[in-house]
C-alpha cells in the first residue's frame, strides 16, 4: 500500500521523471485488509489494486528481493543486480513474529501476504479445528473468518486480556466475551509451550488438537535489508523518519509500517501499524520529494506539509465493526459513552480536556466526529461526553 500510494502521489503531484516501484512479492501489488476476509473466505481471488500503472509510466518490477542499500553510490543491491536511484523512498513494510519452535513445522501458518491467505483459505473450507496463537487485531479477525466457515476455534493469549498490546484492560475486558458468543474458546493468561503436528501444547501440559495453527503474535518493521546502510533505526526496527518522512540520509524516505515519525500533536515518536498511515504518508512524502525546486518538480509545487496525523484504524470482528483513532498513550481521562455489554459504545480519552482518541465500536458517527475535534485539539465537556445521547461534536466547549 504505502509503496503504490507513494509512486501514484508523485504522478498525482507532477512529478515527470522515471518511477520504480520494486516489490519481492511476483504478484500485482495489492491492498491487504480483504486477505483476513473475502480472500480468506474465497468470495475475492485477489485485492490487487485497480490502478493503470502503464498509463501513469510507473514501472513494475516484481518478484525481485531488495537485500541492500549503497547511500554513497546511490545504489540498491537486489537479486537482478544493481539498481539506481536519485531518490530512494523505503516501503517495505512489517513482516509477522514467527512463534519461537516453529519454524518448519507443518501446519503452522502466519497471515499477511496474499500467498498466506491462499494457503489457509483450504484450512477453513475443510473446516479444520484452529488454533490461534494471539487474540490481537489479526487473531481476532481470523478467528471470525474461522468460526464463519464452520472452524471449531481456540484462540490461546499469553496475557490477562485480548488486544493486551492496543488497549487497557478496563476497555478491552468487554471484548473477551465477543469469543464465546462467536462460539470460539479464548484461553487468557496461557503461554504455547511448544506445538507439534497436529496439536499444541500448553506450557500448563494441556493438549488442544489442531488442524491448523494460525500465528498472531505481532509484526515488526521488515528493515532488517538496511544493516550497514548507515540509515538509523529506532530500538524497535523501524526506520526513524522526520516530520517530512525524511531519513538519516540524503534523498532517502521511509513511509508506512516500517517508518516512526515525530508527533507534535502527541508529544512523542509514532509507529502505526495500519492501512491509513500507508495511505496517508505517501502523500507527505511525495510532496517533499517534489518541494520547490527539487529534481523533476513542477514549477508551481506548494510548500509541503508536515506529517502529523490522527492515527486511525478499524477491524471487522464478531459480527462488529471497531474504529479507533487517535493516541491515547497521554491521556488522563476515560470516558464511556454506551454501555459495554451492549452491541454499540465508545470509549473517549481526555488529555487536559482535549479530545486525544476515540475507539468505536458500532458508532461511526462518534468515530467521524471524533476524529475531526482530535485534529482540531478540541476541549470537550466531560459530562456531555459522556452521554452517549448527545453527539460528540456538541460536546465541544464554546
Amino acid at each position: 500500500m504505502a509503496g503504490v500510494q507513494t509512486a501514484v502521489a508523485l504522478r498525482e503531484q507532477g512529478f515527470t521523471g522515471p518511477v520504480v516501484l520494486i516489490g519481492a512479492e511476483p504478484h500485482q501489488p495489492y491492498d491487504r485488509p480483504p486477505l483476513s476476509k473475502a480472500v480468506l473466505l474465497g468470495t475475492a481471488e485477489s485485492s490487487a489494486f485497480d490502478i493503470d500503472f502503464e498509463a501513469l509510466d510507473i514501472e513494475l518490477r516484481l518478484g525481485v528481493e531488495v537485500t541492500g542499500v549503497r547511500p554513497d553510490a546511490h545504489e540498491l543491491d537486489t537479486g537482478a543486480g544493481a539498481v539506481p536511484y536519485d531518490v530512494l523512498v523505503i516501503a517495505t513494510g512489517a513482516e509477522p513474529v514467527v512463534l519461537p519452535g516453529t519454524e518448519g513445522v507443518p501446519g503452522v501458518h502466519l497471515l499477511r501476504t496474499l500467498d498466506d491467505a491462499a494457503r489457509l483459505r483450504p484450512v477453513l473450507h475443510e473446516q479444520h479445528d484452529v488454533v490461534i496463537v494471539g487474540a490481537g487485531w489479526i487473531g481476532a479477525e481470523f478467528a471470525t473468518a474461522a468460526r464463519a466457515a464452520g472452524c471449531a476455534v481456540t484462540v490461546v493469549e499469553a496475557a490477562d486480556r485480548p488486544l493486551a498490546g492496543a488497549l487497557p484492560a478496563e476497555v478491552a475486558a468487554p471484548m473477551a466475551a465477543w469469543y464465546a458468543h462467536s462460539g470460539a474458546e479464548l484461553l487468557t493468561g496461557t503461554r504455547v509451550d511448544r506445538v507439534e503436528p497436529g496439536r499444541v501444547v500448553l506450557a500448563d501440559g494441556r493438549t488442544i488438537p489442531a488442524g491448523a495453527v494460525v500465528v498472531g503474535i505481532g509484526a515488526r518493521p521488515a528493515t532488517g535489508w538496511l544493516a550497514g546502510s548507515g540509515i538509523a533505526l529506532g530500538p524497535d526496527g523501524s526506520v526513524t523518519a522526520d516530520e517530512a518522512l525524511r531519513t538519516s540520509l540524503p534523498d532517502v524516505y521511509a513511509v508506512g509500517d516500517c517508518a516512526s515519525f515525530p508527533s507534535a500533536r502527541y508529544g512523542e515518536r509514532l509507529v502505526v501499524h495500519h492501512w491509513d498511515n500507508a495511505l496517508q504518508g505517501p502523500r507527505t512524502a511525495a510532496a517533499h520529494i517534489l518541494a520547490p525546486g527539487a529534481p523533476g518538480a513542477p514549477d508551481d509545487a506548494p510548500a509541503p506539509p508536515v506529517y502529523d496525523p490522527v492515527p486511525y484504524f478499524w477491524s471487522e470482528q464478531f459480527d462488529r465493526f471497531v474504529q479507533y483513532a487517535g493516541h491515547h498513550g497521554s491521556a488522563d481521562t476515560l470516558l464511556w459513552r454506551g454501555d459495554p455489554a451492549g452491541p454499540a459504545w465508545s470509549v473517549c480519552w481526555l488529555r487536559d480536556g482535549v479530545l486525544v482518541a476515540v475507539l468505536a465500536v458500532g458508532r461511526p458517527r462518534d468515530l467521524a466526529q471524533g476524529r475531526k475535534l482530535i485534529e482540531a485539539g478540541t476541549r470537550l465537556d466531560p459530562g456531555a461526553v459522556a452521554d452517549p445521547a448527545v453527539p460528540l461534536k456538541s460536546a465541544a466547549l464554546r
